[in-house]
């Protein structure tokens, strides 16, 4: 209870807790907001990480001097482009195996259920939609490569999906993270940032409830 609790404090407070290992880690920052999104798009047991909020803070801190864009663009681009492939080869190993299973250990069955499906609805273009969509991002290149979806095409949405999402978000921080009124209120505009960020699941959620039994299958 107390790692969720810390958990939670570190994402309610981004903007101080990543100033905070800037000034602590120096360089070595660079290493650790690569491991952060490598997992969050590379493990998919791993995909309550911070994500679309962690990089909008970091164009903040990147628009106040405290992080280099260039440098912090090609890590988190490397590390989303690599995170993803990095799955994809996991899911065509053991994906099969997993899916077979009624209960894996530190895994949600639903969680594929419904990233499978969202796949077979959007086919080869989910792997960039699903950038933008929390744990969907996760589960996606896993269920690309258990269903033996063909590399090069795997790469390419890869390549385009991971520099469209970091890009966008970096911007988005860069260009309105020091705005005074986003400042003022930043805790209200990571949980914006949340909000918006899961609410097409909610929405495929509330569809699919509203269909009963058939939409849910």
């Amino acid at each position: 209870m107390n790692i969720i609790v810390k958990f939670f404090d570190f994402v309610m407070n981004l903007d101080e807790n990543l100033t905070l290992l800037a000034n602590t880690f120096g360089v070595w920052t660079y290493v650790i907001l690569f491991a952060i999104v490598f997992c969050e798009t590379g493990l998919v047991i791993t995909p309550f990480l911070p994500g679309d909020s962690m990089i909008f803070v970091i164009g903040a801190l990147s628009a106040s001097g405290e992080l280099n864009l260039t440098v912090i663009t090609i890590v988190l681009i490397a590390a989303a482009i690599l995170g993803d492939t990095c799955n994809y080869h996991i899911g065509k190993f053991f994906g099969p195996k997993v899916f077979k299973k009624d209960n894996v250990r530190f895994l949600k069955k639903e969680h594929l259920i419904k990233t499978h499906n969202f796949y077979e609805k959007h086919g080869g273009k989910t792997i960039i939609l699903a950038r933008f969509i929390p744990i969907i991002r996760t589960f996606a290149p896993f269920v690309a490569g258990m269903g033996s979806m063909n590399y090069i095409k795997f790469i390419s949405y890869n390549i385009i999906g991971g520099i469209l999402w970091v890009a966008l978000f970096l911007t988005a921080g860069y260009f309105f993270g020091n705005v005074p009124v986003v400042q003022e209120n930043f805790t209200l505009v990571i949980l914006a940032i949340i909000f918006i960020s899961i609410l097409p699941g909610f929405v495929a959620y509330l569809k699919n409830k509203k269909a009963g039994p058939a939409g849910e299958e």
